[in-house]
């Protein structure tokens, strides 16, 4: 009797592994070459399986981008989360800024689709990716070390959050090479850490005299 074939590789996914499979394959092809990368059609033939099959847990590239966005906020949580459970001399604020900024740096395609696509402005509140994003705002919050006083908090790490984005865009634009200023990015970070401290603790002083 001649050897039985071998079944289709769709054969060997079993409930939600397919979806799994999509989400990490579409981030290894984000990693090389940012959002414009991904397409459905690609990766069903990359992971063995029918041109449907992805339909049966993304209704379209949109919502397969969405479930990727929210993994790789949850990645980038991670890195966060290390950063300042590391025991270190160093403010947990300088540590989860130089994580991000090396992050950023070594995994541009991932960060443009978090920070610099429309999926997150297309992602509905309380949803996964929403959800992701907010559990990496939280982390900022927690790395400024300080109480809760009104939304001082919440405002600062916005601003940071900020001013930490517009440094890796302007390094992405190779318009931070260290040669302006004679400041290397990692000492703009720093300094941006700094007055973030600084302006964090003139709030709270002046929010208690006022109290």
């Amino acid at each position: 009797m001649p050897p039985r074939l071998a079944r289709k590789r769709l054969n060997t996914y079993h409930h939600g592994d397919l979806r799994d499979a999509l989400v990490q394959a579409a981030l290894a092809e984000v990693e090389q070459g940012g959002p414009e990368a991904v397409s459905i059609k690609a990766l069903a033939k990359k992971l063995g399986v029918s041109q449907p099959a992805p339909y049966r847990h993304f209704a379209d590239r949109e919502a397969l981008l969405e479930a990727v966005t929210a993994a790789a906020f949850r990645q980038f949580s991670g890195v966060l989360r290390e950063s300042i459970a590391r025991p270190s001399k160093r403010s947990k604020l300088s540590r989860l800024a130089q994580a991000t900024l090396a992050f950023g740096l070594r995994r541009n395609g991932i960060y443009r689709l978090m920070f610099a696509s429309r999926t997150m402005a297309c992602s509905p509140k309380g949803g996964e990716l929403h959800n992701a994003a907010m559990e990496t705002f939280a982390l900022l919050i927690e790395a400024l070390e300080a109480p809760a006083v009104g939304l001082i908090r919440e405002r600062h790490a916005l601003k940071i959050w900020a001013s930490l984005h517009g440094v890796l865009m302007l390094a992405e634009q190779g318009l931070l090479t260290g040669q302006v200023a004679r400041m290397s990015r990692e000492e703009l970070v720093e300094d941006i850490v700094a007055e973030t401290r600084l302006a964090l603790s003139v709030a709270l002083k002046e929010a208690g005299e006022t109290a």
